[in-house]
């Protein structure tokens, strides 16, 4: 099969970067080139037959329209420090702990009108006529109640864009004056910039592709008044607000806004909030609106014979890919950062779109590209990560961006992108647009986002490493490249009745979030439905404290399923005689050590049909059990790594019972997977260590053969033997 030498690859420029870029483009095969924030693209690189790129920002880069036009500039949720009252008067000062030069308090709207006042003791706000705004000192005078905590939730203005500042802080910029926002949504600014793009479209006949950065509201992305950042929501609203939206919310959704519903008590709706009615009403309201609007401006594009592409980050909030209203926008492209095979499939997997691209890294910035960096390193993390995901749901093309000179001055660092590049291209040579092979059943990920938030679960801000989240986010991770159709469900779809297709069932995440599920374990329809799924020979995986909420003598809710339960201390007095006996299918492949990191402590097996596979001391940390005619697995974390991945494979198939379709096609080092293309013949192994690895390759529960791999390759292999 002749493997592609060119195509599928986008490279980032700059005016000084002429001579170089076309000579990268030549060794590296690439058919487009784009620009990047803080550089420009050389004209003579205009006809160098390449496809090209342009970013395109709709809410930046014209402090003109945005100086004149004060009352049009993006908006943000804020909510002050919690003071404590001592006396009967209190003075909060709105802007204590805010950069200054990126936010301004909004005093041309009406502060009754948009702010609240909380008495955080009671949880009640406090009436209008109790508390003033004094402009001179920025601070809001209640009129409290000694030793009550106070917040006040206010509006203000974006008036340094988050993601310019951001820019401008990571890469030292030093002259480039500061880019201020403007809402698209008003209508001034919405008529301004719709023409502004028809201007340029006719401006730029050589750019093919319009990359919109992105198109309305940028996620929460908050800085404190050390210029550190000190709010940071990737998934977050707070900033796709202003009086003028909010009014049209209150007529479509019938009732009055709150400050309440976007700030949350201080939580700004963090992903891992169980989403309120009303906060879900906001997303609902706002995805209309954004997607109606965006929809004009790719419209427009179109009319240029241009494409439309739009970036997966910085202002695509409202925007929700996976969500009912998104394919209306007609975009051609979506383009998005991969940090690893979570957030490559949270790019593959977006419908609604002619074709998907993903930004290896590491991005080529002077934070990686300097002494003591490890670019090189980092690529080849990226790659090993990505790749497993890719040979399960594949982008069309890949890219970098940033400096390119930074790349190209780097020793050895281009040769390992044209490894990279050429490995994706073979990988596109060998499956032709087919579908890898999957298990005959599905997954399904239980939490109270579902497909909304598809390949988003347990994450802060996307490819980002928090000691209290690796132990779940692995859990999606390793399934990025497992062979398993995955659906995301909420536990509404459980009430409604659980899809026939999916036989094993796997909720992860700490008690009270929405990953766990909170509340909706109180629910009898919810822990019956469960019950019954796996009484009747379902499966039911649980990671750090599934179905948890205390009620009724029991933390896990589903404690008879799992056949584990957590010590809070209110059951110390029951003796518990847990031991260990590690002989089961799951651990068949499993050599040393297990890691289950954060994990969680204090987690006792009880009932009568349990195996514990793994203990901390006299505490349970793996644990299958026996349920009617199905069966359970419980992790007390399950980080990503190789074995890890073989852990998971193993119990979801033991899960399932189908622990015979497990050895269809499989390989026996953990350090290695396996990617079938039935239809077009071909076998995929790769090696995801940087080491040598020998592994047994299986086809149809026999072994095929021995292969010995050098580090983090990729073997190809036909289905059939050929003689």
């Amino acid at each position: 099969m002749n493997m592609e030498k060119k195509g599928r690859l986008t490279l980032p420029t700059d005016v000084d970067m002429v001579e170089e870029t076309m000579r990268l483009q030549e060794l590296l095969g690439a058919d487009a080139l784009r620009d990047c924030d803080g550089t420009a693209m050389p004209d003579a690189l205009l006809q160098s037959g390449a496809k090209i790129y342009a970013t395109y920002y709709t809410t930046r880069k014209d402090n003109e329209w945005a100086e004149s036009h004060p009352e049009e500039i993006q908006q943000e949720y804020l909510i002050s420090d919690r003071v404590t009252a001592r006396g009967k008067s209190l003075r909060i000062e709105l802007m204590k702990g805010f950069h200054r030069e990126q936010l301004k308090v909004n005093t041309l709207d009406s502060p009754k009108r948009w702010w609240e006042v909380m008495d955080r003791t009671t949880g009640e706000p406090v009436p209008t006529e109790q508390w003033e705004y004094d402009e001179e000192t920025g601070e809001v005078v209640i009129e409290s109640i000694p030793y009550h905590q106070y917040t006040v939730s206010f509006l203000a203005f974006l008036i340094w864009d988050p993601v310019h500042m951001y820019n401008f802080i990571t890469n030292d910029w030093k002259d480039a004056p500061h880019q201020l926002t403007y809402d698209v949504r008003q209508p001034k600014t919405r008529e301004y910039v719709k023409n502004k793009l028809k201007r340029w479209c006719q401006e730029n006949p050589d750019v093919n592709v319009v990359r919109f950065t992105t198109f309305f509201h940028q996620f929460t992305l908050t800085f404190d008044d050390k210029k550190r950042e000190k709010f940071v929501e990737w998934f977050g609203y707070s900033a796709s607000v202003s009086p003028y939206i909010l009014e049209q919310f209150e007529k479509w959704a019938g009732y009055k806004f709150r400050p309440e519903y976007i700030v949350d008590q201080g939580y700004h709706n963090s992903i891992f909030r169980v989403p309120s009615r009303e906060f879900r009403d906001f997303i609902e309201f706002q995805q209309r609106e954004v997607s109606s609007l965006a929809k004009e401006l790719v419209d427009i594009v179109h009319e240029y014979g241009k494409e439309a592409m739009m970036f997966l980050g910085d202002h695509w909030i409202g925007t929700e890919p996976f969500g009912k209203y998104f394919a209306n926008i007609g975009l051609d492209a979506v383009v998005g950062s991969v940090g690893d095979g979570v957030t490559l499939r949270m790019i593959s997997d977006i419908k609604g779109v002619k074709y998907t691209e993903g930004r290896l890294l590491p991005y080529f910035f002077p934070d990686v590209f300097t002494e003591g960096g490890d670019p090189i390193g980092e690529a080849q993390e990226n790659w090993l990560k990505a790749r497993r995901a890719i040979l399960r749901s594949p982008l069309d093309r890949i890219g970098y961006g940033g400096y390119l000179k930074l790349a190209n001055e780097w020793p050895g660092f281009i040769d390992q992108i044209k490894r990279v590049v050429d490995e994706f291209r073979q990988i596109h040579a060998n499956m032709q647009g087919t579908k890898a092979y999957t298990a005959p059943f599905k997954v399904g990920i239980l939490n109270c986002w579902g497909n909304l938030r598809r390949w988003m679960a347990n994450q802060v801000h996307h490819a980002l490493w928090y000691r209290e989240i690796y132990s779940y986010v692995g859990v999606i991770e390793c399934l990025s490249g497992m062979p398993f159709d995955v659906e995301f469900i909420t536990f509404d779809q459980v009430r409604e009745g659980i899809d026939p297709d999916i036989r094993v069932i796997i909720n992860a995440g700490d008690v009270g979030t929405s990953w766990s599920g909170a509340e909706n374990w109180m629910d009898e329809t919810i822990v019956c439905a469960i019950r019954r799924f796996v009484d009747q020979g379902g499966g039911f995986i649980g990671v750090g404290e599934p179905s948890a909420c205390q009620y009724q003598g029991r933390y896990f809710q589903l404690s008879d399923v799992l056949g584990v339960d957590r010590e809070l201390g209110f059951s110390m007095s029951t003796d518990k005689y847990n031991e260990m006996d590690s002989s089961h299918f799951i651990l068949e492949d499993i050599e040393g050590e297990i890691d289950f990191g954060e994990g969680k402590s204090r987690i006792y097996a009880q009932g009568e049909n349990y195996q514990i596979l793994n203990m901390d001391g006299k505490y349970s940390r793996l644990v299958v059990n026996q349920y009617g005619e199905g069966r359970s697995v419980y992790f007390a974390g399950l980080p990503y790594s190789p074995q890890n991945c073989r852990l998971l494979l193993r119990a979801i198939y033991y899960a399932a019972h189908q622990e015979a379709e497990m050895r269809k096609f499989y390989v026996s080092n953990v350090d290695t997977e396996i990617t079938v293309f039935e239809e077009t013949g071909k076998i995929a192994v790769i090696n995801n260590s940087r080491e040598p690895r020998q592994t047994d390759l299986y086809v149809q529960g026999e072994i095929r053969a021995h292969l010995d791999m050098a580090p983090m390759e990729i073997v190809w292999l036909d289905v059939e033997e050929r003689e």
